[in-house]
Order: C-alpha cells, then structure tokens, then sequence
C-alpha cells in the first residue's frame, strides 16, 4: 500500500505507521499521525456545450484531504483497547465564505481485541468498497476532476477513481468484527447505520425496519514468489414506506479484486456491481431517487519501482443507468503518474489524467473530456 495513511485505514484499528509517539508508559499509548498535500493543477475542459469550455488553473488537494489523527491504545485484563480520532480539512476556502474551510471528521471510535479478534464501535469508513479503495496505486495521487460533477471549480478533493472503478465507502456509525487472521484470511462482518433508497411521499414517510449490513473478506498468500492480497466485500439493505403505493427498495453491493507483488511490480484488479446504491457514494448522498440504479465498474493499475521512484499506470470504469446527472453513462478515467520519494515524509507527485463521460437520455446527450495535469508534494507525519 503506498501509504502509512491507507495502512492505518485499512486495518481500522491500528495506528498510522508514520505516527508520532506521544506517550507510551504503563501500557498505555498515545500517538498522532498526519497527512498534508497540495498540487497544481491544470484542467482542460471539453463539455457540450461552449460556455463550459476552458482550461483551469487551480491549487488543490489531491485525492485525499489533509488530517490530522490521534490513537489511544491500553491493555487491560487480558484486553487491548484503542481508539482514533481524524480530522479532514480542505485547504480551498468557499468563494462566499473566506473562512469556510470544511472540516470532517471521518474516523472516531474505538476498538477491544484479544485472542479472538476485534470489535470496533463509532464511526469509520465502510466494508463494501473498502480494499477496492485503498489499494488503489493513486490514492496519494490526484485522479479524475468531473466539470459535469462540480470538481474542477469545487472546493473539495478530486474524484481519484471514485466513479470510474469504485464507489466511495462512505464513513458512516457501525458495529464491526473482525476475525483474528487465520493462515492469510480475515473476516469482517459489520452492522451500519442504514442509508435512506426510498422516497418520501406527501402520504408517506420511508424508513428501514433493519440496519444496513456489510462485511469484507481478505485472504493473503504467497504463489510463485509472487504476494497476493485477495478479498470479496459486500453490502445489503431494505427501505420501506408507510404510503403502500411507494414500493419497498433492496441495495445490494459486491466488491472484488486481487492484488499482486512481485518484486518491484504491482498488478492489481477489482470491480464491483450494485444496486441499488449510488454509483460514487455507498451512502447515495442523500438521494432517494438513485434506488433502481443499476451500476458496475472495474480497475486496472500496475506500478514498477526503481530505486525512490515508482511509476504507476491506471485505468478504470463505471457503467450505470441512471445516476445525478439525470442520465445513464460510462464514466472512464485513464491515469500515469510517478512518485518521487524525497524521504520516509516527503514525496513529490506528478500526475497526468484523461476523464471522459459518455451518456444519453432520449436525443439528449451528455459528454466531457477533462485531462488535468497536476504535480505536487505529500507530506506524511
């Protein structure tokens, strides 16, 4: 993974690897972990229609935001408890508000391990979608800026992958277990705050009899010299309404992929299908209307290292039949970057990216070309 963030995110309770020891005494600890980022970038937008045409210029995030994090762990009758706090901030003010920096806090629980495994409480990312995510070889890059979805002019982060390869899974309150590892494998099995998929209706109000569920399953081995890191994630769910004339809704995601390292090359595949579920969101942003979208996607990457560069190519798309932009489209986006390792802290990041969306409704069409270069620096602590 190429980055101490995506570690301390995808094993959920342990501490970022860059982290900073505050205090360790008496089986207690104390540490804080942190990432900043920023890039320029330059956007050239092609979109129906001429008065959207342009080339932008802009600094920015990259794909992730900057935060700040803090970890508790202590032992304690035969138990090790955790806990982690994040901070997400923007460093794009709004245009209205001068002082307007976002601040999001994406990550706040705890977690009790021993023996058996781990249980986690409060508020982390998703299990659907999960590993899909953070192994993507441009998670520290800077990724697909849709004009049609806002990004080029937003205040926020770009887009990554997320909409072109994966949707994004969403931190949201849940009650996870996660197995001990057992020979390479691990389970996960979560039960999530549910999302709203049904209207409400001037007679009726929706709601969800039961919580959403969610679960990931991660097996590691060695074949032919070769590291291989697999897992298969899903999600499900039901929205119903008081008003018998709105019918009942079933979500229903799957995740997939597998990842190879063999020396200095990384090959890695994952796709998913769902529905049901928004195509960039788990947590369909609000809107009930994307519940009989229909959506699947898929990612391909490779990345070669040599000495403290690493070169990275991605390709990744999404096909659905109905989404925000009141169409059904395939979203594409073509990547090239290299990673330039200043030190264990510091790298520098330049990033060559082409996003297209093709999409219709009726004689209507919807289409964009966007290619955005962007080079920047990551600082990690």
């Amino acid at each position: 993974m190429p980055l101490a963030l995506a570690g301390a995110i995808a094993t959920a309770s342990s501490p970022a690897l860059a982290e900073i020891v505050l205090y360790d005494k008496d089986d207690t600890t104390f540490s804080t972990d942190g990432y900043v980022n920023a890039f320029y970038v330059n956007s050239d937008v092609d979109r129906d229609g001429d008065q959207f045409d342009r080339r932008q210029s802009r600094i920015k995030m990259g794909f992730l935001p900057n935060y700040i994090g803090f970890n508790m762990g202590k032992k304690i009758d035969g138990l090790q408890l955790g806990a982690r706090a994040s901070f997400w901030v923007t460093i794009n003010d709004s245009d209205d508000n001068g002082t307007g920096t976002d601040i999001d806090v994406r990550q706040f629980y705890g977690t009790a391990a021993g023996e058996w495994g781990e249980v986690l409480i409060g508020k982390d990312f998703g299990l659907f979608a999960r590993s899909n995510i953070l192994l993507d070889e441009l998670l520290a890059g800077y990724g697909q800026v849709s004009d049609t979805l806002g990004l080029v002019d937003g205040g926020g982060v770009s887009f990554g992958n997320i909409g072109s390869g994966y949707p994004y899974p969403f931190p949201t309150s849940q009650i996870t277990y996660r197995s001990p590892v057992m020979s390479g494998l691990r389970v996960a099995v979560g039960v999530m705050d549910p999302v709203d998929t049904n209207d409400s209706s001037a007679l009726g109000k929706a709601y969800q009899k039961n919580p959403r569920f969610e679960s990931e399953v991660t097996y590691q081995f060695d074949l032919a010299g070769a590291k291989i890191y697999s897992w298969l994630n899903g999600g499900y769910q039901t929205s119903e309404n008081t008003d018998s004339s709105v019918k009942d809704v079933t979500s229903k995601g799957l995740g997939y992929g597998v990842q190879a390292k063999m020396g200095d090359f990384t090959l890695s595949g994952s796709g998913f299908t769902a529905k049901g579920i928004n195509p960039f969101f788990t947590n369909n942003a609000g809107n009930a209307t994307l519940r009989d979208i229909d959506s699947k996607g898929y990612l391909a990457q490779g990345s070669y290292r040599f000495g403290k560069n690493r070169l990275a190519l991605s390709y990744g798309q999404t096909k659905d039949d109905g989404n925000g932009i009141g169409v059904g489209a395939d979203y594409e986006t073509r990547g090239i970057a290299l990673f330039h390792d200043i030190n264990d802290n510091l790298k520098l990041v330049a990033e060559y990216n082409q996003f297209e969306i093709d999409g219709h409704k009726g004689n209507t069409a919807v289409n964009e070309d966007t290619n955005t270069f962007a080079v920047g620096a990551v600082l990690t602590w």
